[in-house]
């Protein structure tokens, strides 16, 4: 029995080595494609075949492994790994270790350059808003309650909220947008008006931005911004939630995604209960 609890032992620890060094490769691949770094997929899986004991095609589908754990993290994964669900936790565990004893670092400022200044330069439609992702507009093809578990087993939202340069970047390109987009139809004297409520005043207003229609009517656009996927998880405010209900004509949700990369957006309109599934996640406790 002893021999056999011995020999177990040696199995975990050799493919938890295994794991720990195909994860590895696999972010340094990543650091690589983010940095604009020229790299070759197959030579790395040639390189890593020297190290691991798995067949070429085996550690191919362990990063597309990776991509998919990744993808439930709100994290950017290598392109050209499509995301692969059916992963072990084992391998979920060495990503998780990778990732607290050194994050992934990278520059936040996107690809998508709007000045702040300057209105009458700007391109118009660098920045895409398109609607939200639903099951009938072609998700991904991965796992989604998967990817949700991770998301919520590991808070991702709550990373990403309380990631302040993230946010900050990502309100200052929808700030510029804004502003950018109403020079564009003629209303240079609305874009000068438009305000960075949370940077200026706070964030209990409820919003980030305050803008403005062509016509003159109030837009008042609140920023939720994320390195990963579309449907990554994010946090709204019971402040945000009320704001939001009381003024349906006016209150935009911008969705900032793939931020790291080339910025992607949709737009969510009250009642947001119509698009997403808002869940409690803490309590207010007074004694009897």
């Amino acid at each position: 029995m002893k021999v056999l609890l011995l020999s177990d032992n040696v199995r975990d620890k050799l493919e938890r080595r295994r794991n720990d060094l195909t994860v590895a490769d696999y972010f340094d691949m990543l650091h690589k494609e983010l940095s604009g770094v020229e790299f070759s997929k197959a030579a790395h899986r040639r390189a890593l075949l020297t190290k691991v004991d798995r067949a070429e095609g085996s550690i191919e589908f362990k990063h597309q492994n990776i991509s998919a754990i990744l993808l439930g993290l709100g994290h950017p994964w290598i392109n050209g790994y499509k995301p692969a669900s059916n992963y072990q936790f084992a391998l979920l565990e060495s990503v998780i270790r990778y990732l607290n004893a050194q994050p992934l670092q990278f520059d936040i400022r996107p690809t998508i350059s709007l000045p702040t200044q300057g209105f009458a330069d700007v391109q118009t439609h660098s920045l895409w808003i398109g609607p939200p992702p639903t099951h009938s507009n072609a998700p991904p093809k991965v796992d989604l309650a998967k990817a949700k578990a991770v998301a919520e087993k590991f808070d991702v939202a709550e990373r990403d909220a309380r990631n302040r340069k993230l946010g900050y970047a990502g309100e200052e390109l929808v700030l510029a947008h804004e502003r950018a987009n109403l020079t564009a139809n003629g209303r240079n004297d609305l874009a000068q008006k438009v305000r960075w409520v949370s940077q200026l005043d706070g964030d209990g207003a409820g919003y980030d931005i305050l803008s403005f229609e062509r016509d003159g009517a109030p837009r008042l656009v609140e920023v939720k911004t994320t390195n990963g996927w579309e449907r990554t998880p994010f946090y709204l405010s019971r402040n945000e939630i009320n704001v939001a209900n009381d003024n349906r004509d006016s209150w935009h949700l911008v969705r900032l995604w793939n931020f790291v990369r080339q910025p992607k957006a949709y737009a969510l309109r009250p009642p947001l209960e119509n698009y997403v599934e808002l869940t409690p996640t803490s309590f207010l406790a007074s004694l009897h």
